[in-house]
């Protein structure tokens, strides 16, 4: 009986074995490996380039005036509106004329009465010369008529001083406009008396230039440094000529789209803030830049140099180093390869590589995060412009 269980047993045991044999030689084969990852990749493009050093600044008008009272006397009109752009030239404001035009009127009557004493003067002085060499009249009688003359000459001077006074007078009391620009906003009203006393003038409006226009911003010492030194070496204008290129973008416009020139180079470096004072002047026809607007502005910073560019967004970051990656088609192998590099700024949307990549290299622009060094990969070739065509930064050194 025991062994009749032993063997049933066994052959229980047996059927098992075989069951599990059956089920792994019944069982799929291993997925097979996946393809090599597709990368784009890209040639650096070799370019003519300048280095460009960017600055914040801040618009000004070339001129600005402040219009002021030069008499007094009750505000009689105002003949602008509030923020309008006026002519040199224009009218203004009008002080009531009527005061002045009497005080002309009485210098021109004082003139009228000095003019005639004189005449009377001179026709005295002439008949006592004619008497003189006939002995019919002293010496000292002569003399007294020559400087009733002097003195009525003398007379008609002052009287035609005054005349020109009260016609300056007369004329300050119609202002005009001395520049062409924007006016702002009436700061009296109608009606109100104006003070024109020396010192004391009432502020009545104030206009700003706007064509051409200023913008002004601080360079660094060092940077002021490097312009001199380029200018020593022959590479660059001197800042001082008004020569150098300068171009402005406002805060919301993308690059630079205001050219203009250097035209002031302040005459010496703050010694608080190390920084020197530079202006650029351009031509505002459409009146888009205007005073107290921010301001990107930008200088060249080197002379032009041929240098590699390649898409931005092929340079990866560890910390503080940055690195690109290659594809080596060298014997088809299609490895990834690991580059250290010296970085420009951006031009046109490109990355200026200064050192660690050669112009025959093959760039990954794509999914760096993925790649490793070592990896085979399939590449895709594409043309730098076209790979780097999301990148829109243009000319700023980093």
């Amino acid at each position: 009986m025991f062994t009749n269980k032993m063997r049933t047993g066994k052959l229980t045991a047996a059927a098992a074995i075989g069951l599990m044999t059956a089920a792994c030689h019944n069982a799929a084969p291993p997925p097979p490996a996946p393809p090599p990852a597709a990368v784009t990749v890209t040639q650096p493009l070799e370019r003519e380039v300048t280095d460009w050093d960017e600055y914040p600044g801040r618009m000004e008008a070339a001129e600005m005036v402040e219009i002021k009272a030069r008499v007094s006397g009750y505000l009689q009109s105002i003949n602008f509106k509030d923020g309008a752009e006026v002519a040199k030239g224009d009218l203004l404001f009008v002080i009531d004329p009527r005061p002045y035009q009497a005080a002309l009127d009485m210098a021109n009557a004082a003139l009228l009465q000095a003019q005639t004493h004189l005449e009377l003067t001179s026709n005295d002085l002439a008949r006592a010369e004619r008497m003189l060499q006939s002995h019919a009249i002293s010496e000292e009688e002569t003399d007294t008529r020559r400087s009733a003359h002097r003195m009525a000459a003398a007379e008609v001077t002052s009287a035609q001083a005054s005349v020109e006074t009260a016609e300056l007078n007369l004329g300050y009391s119609r202002i005009t406009a001395p520049i062409s620009g924007r006016i702002g906003r009436r700061l009296m009203t109608e009606g109100n008396l104006v003070n024109g006393d020396q010192g004391q003038s009432s502020l009545l409006a104030t206009i700003m230039s706007l064509d051409p226009i200023y913008c002004y911003f601080e360079a660094d010492e060092r940077s002021a440094l490097k312009y001199q030194k380029l200018a020593r070496e022959g590479k660059s204008e001197n800042m001082r000529d008004g020569k150098i290129e300068c171009d402005i973008g406002l805060a919301n416009e993308p690059g630079f789209p205001h050219r203009g020139v250097l035209d002031f180079v302040d005459n010496q470096v703050d010694p608080a803030m190390g920084t020197l004072r530079l202006r650029g002047v351009f031509a505002n026809a459409d009146r888009v830049l205007q005073p107290g607007f921010f301001a990107r502005a930008r200088v060249p910073g080197s002379a032009q140099y041929r240098a590699l560019l390649i898409p931005d967004q092929a340079v990866g970051a560890d910390q503080d180093l940055k690195y690109v990656l290659t594809v080596d088609e060298g014997g088809g192998s299609n490895k990834v390869q690991f580059h250290p590099v010296t970085l420009g700024p951006l031009v046109e949307g490109l990355r200026v590589v200064r050192t660690g990549l050669a112009s025959n290299d093959w760039v990954a622009v794509n999914g760096l995060m993925g790649l490793r060094p070592g990896m085979t990969v399939t590449p895709q070739k594409a043309a730098a412009a076209a790979a780097g065509a999301t990148t829109t930064t243009a000319g700023a050194n980093n």
